[in-house]
């Protein structure tokens, strides 16, 4: 079969990192070029040093965007700067575009141009996605929160929730800060953005898509840095009038058809999801209470992963394709 080429802007940090190796073993892909102003010139292994010996790509600061072979466009940019490049550059209309930043997530944001972008969330606008020219991947936390919210939402279920979640130091990306600090980060946990984290507002969005304008469920976040790298675990809780077993039910079958995720009445872990795009979701109900834990990788799923299946739902690819990857139990 013909390969398709595709193209990464900003694969230094560690978004792009991801998309580089997931891309690398995708067989249907053949990665163009691999943009970074600040490592222009060096090998790719000379940056991510586990890519050592198996690729010869080196980093280009001006790639041909023109390139009529170009079929799609990863922008791993930090968020602002995506916006601004599609702006700057001449992009053909006939390229998909992904892009990772929360510049165009949200509904006000959502065109530049004339590009629309689709929200990218699998579980949620599959057919739209598989039509789209354009995406905007959700973020890490939203993604997570969304998983353990869309079940009620559909049913119209939602009453206001609380949740909190913890993170891995990757979640801040690759520039290094006071909090990503190893001295900061290694035996100690903190809140952040306590009510006020920036991913509330796409998370409202997509309930209300669902369970519509006079949507009750209002989510109250108080997010944590987690002493690890990698990974994000949240747990939602609130009121519901549902038995254990009518919201086990309600929600397997909310995901039956969706190939990452799985669903349990038994406690789920970070470690089982880590370096793969699966997604495990633990439905537990406790008198008035029901609650529900979700575990992702957040640079996988929560980010390049989530790229990846966004991109073969575009290109009418298996979903899963280049996507099957194998945790680690211990």
């Amino acid at each position: 079969m013909e390969s398709i080429n595709v193209g990464i802007i900003g694969g230094a940090g560690y978004t792009g990192g991801e998309l580089v190796r997931l891309l690398l073993n995708h067989d249907r892909v053949q990665i163009a070029f691999v943009q970074s102003r600040s490592q222009a010139g060096k090998p790719l292994g000379a940056v991510h040093t586990d890519l050592r010996g198996l690729t010869d790509l080196k980093f280009v600061e001006s790639p041909n965007l023109s390139d009529p072979s170009l079929s799609a466009l990863f922008l791993a940019l930090p968020h602002g700067e995506a916006k601004r490049y599609l702006l700057e550059k001449n992009i053909p209309e006939t390229t998909r575009i992904i892009d990772l930043s929360n510049d165009f997530r949200l509904k006000n944001d959502a065109k530049v141009g004339t590009r629309e972008f689709v929200y990218g969330l699998p579980e949620l606008r599959r057919e739209t996605i598989r039509s789209a020219k354009s995406i905007a991947n959700p973020g890490c936390f939203a993604s997570a929160i969304q998983f353990a919210l869309l079940p009620l939402a559909k049913e119209k279920l939602l009453k206001p929730v609380y949740v909190t979640g913890i993170t891995g130091s990757t979640g801040a990306g690759q520039k290094p800060s006071e909090t990503t600090h190893f001295s900061f980060r290694a035996n100690n946990i903190q809140a952040y953005k306590t009510l006020a984290h920036q991913h509330i507002a796409e998370i409202e969005e997509s309930l209300s898509f669902l369970q519509g304008s006079s949507a009750q469920g209002s989510v109250s976040f108080i997010p944590w840095r987690g002493d690890f790298t990698r990974g994000i675990f949240i747990s939602a809780q609130l009121d519901s009038t549902l038995s254990q077993a009518q919201a086990l039910s309600l929600f397997k079958s909310f995901y039956e058809s969706h190939p990452f995720i799985s669903v349990t009445d038994q406690a789920i872990d970070l470690k089982s999801v880590v370096n793969t795009n699966r997604v495990q979701i633990e439905v537990t109900k406790v008198g008035h209470q029901l609650a529900v834990h979700v575990a992702i990788d957040n640079l996988l799923k929560g980010a390049s992963g989530q790229a990846v299946q966004n991109f073969n739902l575009m290109m009418g690819l298996p979903e899963t394709q280049g996507l099957k990857l194998k945790g680690s139990a211990f």
